[in-house]
């Protein structure tokens, strides 16, 4: 499913139109991104949360030419499944 086909179902569910459904959806990525850049967590209690995790420095190798790397720090988002998700799938 891509951002048009979650648009369109989105439209549907709701009532909305494809393009209130699209501004939802664009709002709904623009809190969560920036959320996570000031470093906050979402929590959708059933859904599942967003955080920002810390990833280590660590070496890694080039497969090019097999010379050992620095990878440097970084954070990355993340994101878990909570149980209402979870039951849905299985």
């Amino acid at each position: 499913m891509n951002k048009s086909d979650l648009v369109t179902a989105m439209a549907e569910e709701s009532g909305l139109t494809k393009a209130e459904a699209n501004r939802a959806l664009d709002a709904f990525v623009d809190t969560v991104t920036d959320a996570l850049k000031s470093g906050d967590s979402i929590s959708l209690i059933g859904f599942g949360t967003f955080s920002v995790k810390e990833r280590a420095a660590r070496q890694g190798r080039n497969p090019q030419t097999g010379k050992t790397i620095e990878i440097k720090a970084a954070k990355v988002p993340g994101f878990k499944a909570g149980k209402g998700l979870k039951d849905a799938v299985n």
